[in-house]
């Protein structure tokens, strides 16, 4: 009788669970998650155009006429490996990562105490005034703080966006929808490439290309007064009725009263954290944060904001003519794309660590392909690869690109976006973000640098941050898939390694804590 009992209420638990879990995919969470999602447009275009750009013989002979007047020289030596070494062109690039590392900490406050909106319109207006400094720049100084400017914009863009995703959708197809961010990131960088290519040819052309970035900007800028803020945020900051009707319109459903009382017990504990900084390393919140900054060094670590930057510049380097190269690129852009829908389709299906652990392997072999072939083919002198290593080369490039597109690409953001709890949430992305931002801003501002120094052997330092990589995601990370965000602390409890970081008593102290605010005089 007491089995026959359990039984029964073990499978009304299974039944409330999936009930809960398969909401319905309404129009307006497609809506919102599609307009949310341009502001990873843009990054991706800023990300494409910058590479593109640099590979112009105008743009150069405006801004950087010292590679102008010798291409096969740089500004501290010559060769093939260094043609491209110049620090002023790098900071062109690497200037938009750093300021976005600092405005993001801004962003985090924006995003809790105003909300996911405001936050993502205050993106959008960066982004505008960027493109429109860039497109019209007369001098190197004036191209810098467009730059800069764009750099606020990722900030306040990648701190709101992620979370936004993460919290309209439905458990069961918040990976998928969250991947929206990096598939806009690879269609903004794929736009980038073709506007690039057919813009190299005229002296003008590389205004237009900063000017079109106004499009994304422009959709994110107005798009952002029509989305509602997602329940959490309401919740979070006291609005409970609003709170709980967006749930309901967002769910389809007035069935809300489970997730909207699980919203409400973490959005109290949330109103109490008064210094989200100083409490996310507290020793509860250690494993998320550790877990949220690997993700994000090892992404970069690999070596893709490298190729994704200078793509056009390293197939000039092989022996690819200028527009030969931006081809290249473009080719490598719909790769990057197309994989990263496949993410979106499989992600929520398989789960993240087998994603993230194949891709390790694919990585690696790419990575130390390319070394071997530059090692093999490419000498300090002006000689360049044969055109079939050149082509290996292209091919040993998307099978990098391909692989990151399905894998740490996205997911380094999803699951960041999924394992902070609420009341850490907006710090936590925050952290996120910047430590995304500087391990970028270090890739840009180095990489032509090192790739003159270090020669093929970069491609070798790459593969082996691969490794490292690889091992983290099998021993380190959780699998966070169809785990509501909620519920997402009972996921370290589980992890052999992170749960000896948990204070059993944090929900005791939460509990002491709500009383002493909400009844001060008991």
């Amino acid at each position: 009788m007491a089995d026959d009992q359990g039984r029964t209420l073990e499978g009304c638990e299974e039944e409330q669970l999936i009930k809960r879990e398969k909401k319905k995919f309404t129009s307006s969470v497609l809506i919102a998650c599609v307009i949310a999602a341009s502001s990873g447009l843009m990054f991706g275009y800023v990300i494409g155009i910058s590479g593109g750009v640099s590979a112009m013989k105008d743009f150069l002979a405006k801004f950087f006429p010292s590679i102008s007047r010798d291409p096969s020289k740089g500004s501290s030596g010559s060769g093939n490996y260094c043609r491209y070494n110049d620090q002023l062109l790098q900071l062109f690039t690497s200037s938009t990562y750093i300021v976005g590392l600092i405005s993001t900490f801004g962003a985090s406050y924006t995003t809790r105490d105003l909300g996911r909106k405001p936050t993502m319109l205050i993106a959008g207006i960066f982004y505008l005034v960027g493109t429109v400094l860039n497109a019209g720049a007369q001098s190197l100084p004036m191209l810098i703080i467009g730059r800069v400017f764009l750099g606020c914009g990722i900030g306040f863009g990648n701190q709101a966006t992620p979370l936004y995703l993460s919290e309209v959708a439905p458990p069961h197809l918040r990976g998928g929808l969250n991947i929206l961010f990096q598939l806009n990131i690879t269609t903004g960088i794929l736009i980038a490439n073709l506007v690039n290519y057919f813009t190299a040819a005229y002296p003008w052309g590389w205004r237009l290309s900063f000017a079109l970035g106004g499009i994304p900007s422009l959709l994110l800028t107005l798009g952002s007064f029509v989305l509602s803020e997602t329940p959490n945020s309401l919740i979070e900051r006291g609005y409970l009725t609003q709170g709980k009707q967006v749930l309901e319109k967002i769910r389809g459903t007035d069935q809300v009263e489970e997730e909207f009382n699980d919203l409400v017990e973490v959005g109290v504990a949330s109103s109490l954290i008064k210094n989200p900084f100083r409490d996310i390393i507290r020793r509860k919140n250690l494993p998320p944060l550790i877990c949220a900054i690997c993700l994000q060094f090892f992404q970069q670590a690999g070596g893709i904001n490298a190729i994704m930057f200078y793509s056009p510049v390293l197939f000039e380097t092989v022996g690819f003519g200028s527009n030969a190269s931006l081809v290249s690129t473009v080719v490598i852009g719909g790769i990057n794309a197309v994989c990263t829908i496949i993410s979106m389709v499989v992600v929520d299906r398989f789960g993240r660590k087998i994603l993230l652990l194949e891709a390790g392997v694919q990585l690696f072999i790419a990575q130390v392909g390319i070394a071997i072939l530059l090692g093999l083919g490419l000498k300090d002198s002006v000689n360049l690869l044969t055109p079939m290593q050149a082509m290996a080369v292209v091919l040993m490039v998307c099978l990098f690109i391909s692989g990151f597109a399905w894998s740490w690409g996205p997911l380094a953001w999803l699951v960041a976006s999924e394992v902070f709890p609420l009341e850490v949430r907006s710090a936590g992305q925050s952290i996120t973000v910047s430590t995304n931002l500087l391990f970028t801003f270090a890739m840009a501002q180095s990489f032509l640098s090192m790739l003159c120094v270090l020669k093929y052997g970069i491609f070798i330092l790459f593969a082996a941050f691969l490794v490292a990589m690889t091992l983290f995601a099998a021993l380190l990370l959780p699998e966070t898939k169809g785990i509501p965000i909620e519920e997402m602390s009972g996921l370290w409890k589980r992890h052999w390694l992170w749960r000896r970081f948990l204070d059993d008593f944090s929900m005791e102290i939460t509990g002491v804590q709500a009383r002493r605010v909400l009844w001060p005089e008991i």
